[in-house]
Formats: structure tokens, sequence, C-alpha cells
């Protein structure tokens, strides 16, 4: 079992940052709802970091994931870093220059004709942040776990002890545009974190680009962004959409951007599983790819599969039977109308993260056009249903249109990867965790308990059931041995 505790170990530092950090940033969505009285203000900020999201997959440009392949083949580590760097730097020159060029027009399209200047910001932010990434990389490449916590610590500390200062000490509730852009200003100054501690790498940067490694490099990573890019298109394009869409079906503008703001205020409570998979997925990329050469590979990830859809159905089933306790992060009882989607999410969060974990396989084979065929295929559907969907039934067509599409993007997932690079998963135990956890959370939906005391003890004693089903079945064996990590 020592390749568990040693990647359970570097997602344990690497989620101090992430984990911890989000945590944090959660104390944001009180602040941020107890703020804006109205919704639609918080729909605005909802909508706008939407389009983040989008923007930093592609500017990134998947040398992330290029860097960490080519490091297990190129003789020299710092021509792969130095050139993915670089490369880099030059995507995001060129955006930058677009969006001061053009931020009015671009602020129209996306009908903020008075505020370009929340484009501008918006533009500074997704540059720095996927500037910065490439150095971070360096660092989980390198191990340096505790480092790459203590830059990303200290960027999402900035940013929410900036937005305690302002938003409740300065921002006047009169002028929601103001709270507006406080939330981009302290965002801007918290990104710019990262490259001041990572200065060294900036520093001692040389200019020197080696063409051929480039193009190999990027011939890598093409898939890898569009992969991400239409991955981006399932994790946020629904939010875009429904305020548009139903703006064009009628509603007023403010009251479409109203259920943004329910909606996205809501999703804050399903992505606690993405905190989970995010730490997780900081560790575990450059694990993988350091197994290749471990004849005991398959087995590693067929059993950290089986603990990572533990450890997500947990999650989802904690959150799931103490929604009454976790909806009070939503300061504004306006917001509470939407909770009835948060399982639907938490499920689909599960999914995804089942997906990213078995995307090894692509990534390890170097046939990462099928993770962009999965991508685009997922992105497609999402798309169609959503257009389809949404005129008629809000944001609970967007939360199940999510979970269809994360189910079927796992589902595809699977069985390419069994085709193309065998990789043999415990499905019994898949079918156990999760069927085990949504038939505890409908069992927690019918059981009725006078006194909130014993209904939490209750609900809990439930998730306590799932904790001990998982122990009993993944208990090492007596006299078994575990493969080991060649050190």
């Amino acid at each position: 079992m020592d390749f568990i505790k040693k990647l359970a170990g570097q997602t344990a530092v690497y989620g101090l940052s992430s984990i911890v950090g989000r945590l944090l940033n959660y104390l944001l969505v009180p602040l941020y709802t107890a703020a804006f009285a109205d919704p639609k203000d918080y729909g605005v900020v909802s909508d706008l970091y939407a389009w983040v999201a989008f923007l930093v997959v592609l500017l990134t440009f998947g040398m992330e994931t290029s860097f960490f392949r080519f490091l297990h083949r190129e003789e020299d580590p710092k021509k792969v870093f130095r050139n993915s760097f670089l490369t880099v730097i030059g995507v995001n020159g060129f955006f930058l220059l677009l969006v001061l060029f053009f931020h009015q027009s671009i602020a129209e399209a996306l009908l903020y004709p008075e505020h370009s200047e929340y484009i501008i910001l918006l533009g500074l932010i997704v540059a720095i942040d996927a500037i910065s990434a490439m150095p971070l990389a360096k660092l989980r490449a390198e191990e340096q776990a505790k480092r790459f916590a203590l830059v990303q610590f200290s960027s999402i500390a900035v940013n929410v002890v900036l937005n305690l200062i302002l938003m409740l000490l300065v921002f006047d509730k009169s002028r929601p545009e103001e709270g507006v852009l406080f939330i981009l200003l302290t965002n801007l100054l918290a990104s710019l974190v990262k490259p001041v501690l990572l200065y060294r790498d900036f520093i001692g940067l040389k200019w020197r680009i080696d063409r051929s490694l480039v193009m190999e490099m990027t011939k890598y990573a093409v898939p890898l962004v569009i992969a991400g890019f239409a991955g981006i298109i399932n994790e946020t394009v629904d939010r875009i959409l429904l305020r548009r869409l139903l703006f064009t079906g009628g509603m007023s503008l403010d009251e479409a951007t109203a259920q943004v703001g329910i909606y996205s205020a809501v999703y804050k409570l399903a992505m606690l599983v993405t905190i989970f998979i995010q730490a997780y997925r900081y560790a575990a990329e450059p694990f993988f790819f350091a197994q290749t050469r471990n004849e005991d590979r398959e087995k590693i990830y067929g059993k950290i599969m089986n603990f990572f859809v533990a450890g997500v159905c947990f999650v989802f089933l904690l959150v799931s039977v103490n929604i009454d306790i976790f909806k009070h992060f939503i300061r504004n009882e306006t917001y509470w109308v939407g909770l009835g989607v948060v399982p639907i999410l938490l499920l689909a969060n599960v999914f995804l993260g089942v997906y990213y974990n078995q995307s090894i396989w692509y990534k390890l084979s170097g046939q990462t056009r099928f993770g962009a065929y999965i991508a685009v295929g997922g992105a497609s559907v999402t798309l169609a249903l959503n257009i389809l969907l949404i005129p008629s039934f809000g944001y609970w067509a967007c939360a199940w249109v999510t979970l269809l599409v994360y189910a079927g993007q796992m589902v595809a997932s699977y069985f390419l990867g069994q085709r193309h690079y065998p990789i043999k998963y415990n499905i019994r135990k898949f079918f156990l965790y999760v069927l085990s956890s949504l038939l505890l959370f409908a069992l927690s939906r019918l059981i009725e308990v006078p006194g909130a005391f014993f209904h939490f003890l209750i609900q809990n004693l439930l998730v306590a059931a799932f904790v001990g089903l998982v122990w009993y079945m993944e208990k090492p064996s007596s006299g078994s041995q575990s493969p080991e990590i060649p050190r």
C-alpha cells in the first residue's frame, strides 16, 4: 500500500492550497450572497467568471500536461520547461493585445456595453494565471508540494482578505456594479502574487526557442486544448446559455441574470466534490506518468481507482444528506430555491472525477486525440440539450444535462480505454460504491426523525455506514502483498 500512501500524502499537501484555499474561498459565497441582495448582481459575477474558465484552459495551451510528458523523454528538463513556458508567454501576449484593442466590442457582445473595464481586468487575470501555470507545473514535477501549496495559498489568502475588506468595509450596496469591480480588482492583485513568488523562473528564463521541440509539444498538446476547451463547455456554458436563452425567451435581462445567480450559488455546494478532484489531480498526473516503467503500474492504477471512487462517493453522500447544514453557506434565503439541483450536480461531478481518473490512458499512450473526441462529443450534447431544454426548464435542465453528459463521457472513456490501452479496473466495486451511496441518499430522504439533533445523527449514521462498507472492502488481506513504487 506504499503507493497509495505516497499519492495520498502528495494529494494532501497539494490539497492544502486547493482544499483549504477553496474552503476559505467558500467564505466568499456567504459574503457575496449577503452583499448582493438581488441574485442578478451575483449573476453578473458568475457570468463573467464562466468566461474566465474558458480562457484559462485555452491560454495554458495544454502545455502543463505536455511538459510532464516530454520531461520523461528529453535529456534536458530545463529545455523542456523553457520551451513550454515561452510558448505560453507568447500565446498570452497575443491574447492581451487583442483584449486591449477590442475590449469595447467584446463588452458589447457579452451584454456589458457600459462596463468594458470588466473585460480588461478579466483579460489581465486570465493571462497572469495562465503564465503562472508553467512554473507551478514545474514545482509539481519536482515534487515541491509544500512550495506549490505556499504559492497557491498565498494567492488565495490575498484574494479572501481583500474581498473581506472591500466588500464589508468599502462596498456600497446601492451600487452593485462597484462590488463587481472590487471582486475583479482583488482577483487581479491575488493573481499577481503568483509571479511575484515565482520570480526566479521569470528572471532566469532564457529566450531561446527550440522550434522542433515546440512543434512536437504543440502537436501533443493541441488535442488536449480541444479536449479541455470542450470540457469547459460542459462545466460552464450552461451559465452563459442560461442568461442568454432565458433573456431571448421572454425574461427581462435582470430576471435571466438572477437565475444565473441562484444556479451559480447552489452550484458552489456541488463543487465540494470538484475540490477533492482538483487536489487529487495535482498529485495524480505526474505520479501516473512516473509509473510508466513500473511493471505493476496496472495494479496501481486499478487500486487507486477503487479509493478514488470511494472518496468522491463519500463527499457526494456527506453533502447530500447534510444539505440543510451546507445551505447556510448561502446567507441569503432568496438563493435557496435552487437547492434541489445540488444532489444532481454532486453526482454529475462524481462521474466527472471518474472520467478524469480514467483519462490517464490516452495521456500515457500518447493518443490524446481520443480525449478530444470524447470532450467534443460531450460538448456537442451539452450545447444541443441546453439550447433545447433551458427555455422550458431553466437551471433544472442545466443540472440534468450536466449529469447525463458526464456519465456518458465516463462510459465512453472506459470502453475506448479498454480497447486502446487496457487497464483492469474493478467494475463491481465501482457499481457497489456508487449504488450504495445513492441508496443511502434515497434512504435519508425517506427517514423522518423529529428533532434537529436526532435527524442529524441518523443522517450521518448513513454516511458512517458507507465508510464502514469501504473499509471492509478495501482493508488489506492478511499476508497480501501490494505493488511497490521504485525508489
